[in-house]
C-alpha cells in the first residue's frame, strides 16, 4: 500500500517536473504522476497545476499538460483559445481542434529526467 504524499510537497513535486517540460513537447497529467511515482493520482497534479494558475503560484508552462489523450483539458484555466495559441506558437502538432498529436510531442519525464 502506497502512503498518500504530503500534498504542499507533492505539489512542488509537481511544479519540478513542469517547469521542465521543453518548449515543444507536452506530457501528460499522469505521465506527471508516474514520474513522481503516484501513479493514478493524474487528477492530483491536475489540482496542483489548478492552483499556480489561480494563485501568485509559480509561473510554469501548464499549457503543456494535456490530458491522456492528447486533450487541452486545461484550456478552461487559459481562457477561451489561450492554450491552443501558445502550444500553436511552439509549433505543437494537433489532430484535430483540441487534441495533441502525443506521438510527435509526448515528453516522458521517467525518460528525460
Amino acid at each position: 500500500m502506497t502512503a498518500k504524499p504530503d500534498k504542499a510537497d507533492f505539489y512542488d513535486r509537481v511544479y519540478e517536473v513542469v517547469a521542465r517540460i521543453p518548449h515543444g513537447r507536452v506530457t501528460t497529467y499522469g505521465a506527471i504522476a508516474r514520474y513522481l511515482g503516484i501513479g493514478g493520482s493524474a487528477r492530483m497534479v491536475g489540482y496542483a497545476l489548478n492552483l499556480t494558475l489561480k494563485s501568485d503560484g509559480p509561473e510554469l508552462p501548464c499549457h503543456r499538460v494535456v490530458n491522456r489523450l492528447g486533450q487541452l483539458s486545461g484550456k478552461a484555466y487559459f481562457g477561451p483559445g489561450l492554450m491552443e495559441a501558445l502550444l500553436r506558437q511552439e509549433n505543437i502538432t494537433f489532430l484535430d481542434e483540441d487534441t495533441i498529436d502525443l506521438d510527435r510531442h509526448f515528453w516522458d519525464p521517467a525518460e528525460a529526467l
